[in-house]
């Protein structure tokens, strides 16, 4: 039986509330004080050391899904599930933010898929604004390329009823079907969606279930991706609960396929994801 987590690093202020795990740095829970949720944690959640977190934000690094060779494994890459060290943690009083830094270096973890020296840093600031942000630098005497993903479940009231803005006139690879496409007008969703975007947004996620808009913005990313299982697929995932799928839809920062990023030595790169809701009222 996999060892359980440790607990996580729990946010409560006069801004918002949340939660952030060390393993895989990555945030779970995030809202703006007194919204509801605006990441969504599945029911059927693992918090057990070494397996993904099924919630928030998982950081996909150095590859991103299955990579571009044959054989890269684990699916996203390692560092997901590596125990990153916090190295740093501080509040605003005055405006209620934390900030969390987490570093994981090539001492670390590494894979023979990506055996290259490295480290990376991922900052978390809790506020009314959700700012997360991924630095990799390159410590080795050579270049090396990453592909990269902040790979966000956000919650939604119902992913049959919600639309999404800013997408009007941008190519994309649809990987359900694994055609080119472009895409136009307001994106709303009646099936499997797994789309890589040729676009950085921002967009804005209407959800009238939730009588709420979150806006999504990001640097120094290339690509957005847009995925939903839809309910036959989200039946084979074990860690998605079964009537899960309606309540969330991924919006990603990523950097992948051919705006894989190539860093020379010495050499930093960051890729930023800002979320923000805003009520219907």
């Amino acid at each position: 039986m996999d060892a359980a987590l440790p607990p996580p690093h729990v946010v409560d202020t006069s801004a918002c509330t949340g939660e952030i795990h060390d393993q895989g740095a990555q945030v779970t829970r995030w809202a703006p004080r007194g919204a509801a949720p605006a990441l969504y944690v599945s029911s059927a959640v693992r918090l057990a050391q070494g397996r993904s977190i099924r919630a928030g934000i998982p950081v996909c690094w150095p590859w991103f899904g299955a990579g571009q060779r044959p054989g890269m494994e684990p699916a996203h890459g390692f560092a997901r599930t590596a125990p990153w060290t916090l190295v740093d943690r501080s509040e605003d009083a005055a405006t209620g933010e934390v900030t969390f830094v987490h570093r994981l270096t090539s001492d670390d973890a590494t894979s023979p898929h990506f055996p290259q020296p490295y480290a990376v840093e991922l900052r978390s600031r809790f506020g009314a604004t959700l700012v997360v942000s991924l630095t990799t630098t390159n410590t080795g005497p050579a270049p090396f390329e990453i592909e990269e993903a902040l790979h966000t479940y956000l919650a939604v009231g119902d992913v049959r009823e919600i639309a999404v803005e800013g997408l009007d006139g941008a190519a994309y690879f649809d990987k359900v079907t694994g055609t080119e496409k472009v895409h136009h007008g307001i994106l709303e969703f009646a099936g499997e969606t797994d789309s890589v975007f040729r676009s950085s947004g921002p967009v804005m996620l209407h959800d009238p279930g939730l009588e709420r808009r979150l806006i999504v913005r990001t640097e120094g990313a290339g690509n957005l991706v847009i995925w939903n299982p839809w309910d036959a697929k989200a039946r084979e995932v074990a860690d998605i609960g079964d009537d899960d799928w309606s309540q969330f839809v991924c919006i990603e920062a990523a950097n992948v396929f051919e705006n894989a990023v190539t860093l020379a030595p010495g050499e930093s790169h960051t890729l930023t994801y800002r979320l923000e809701l805003e009520s219907d009222d």
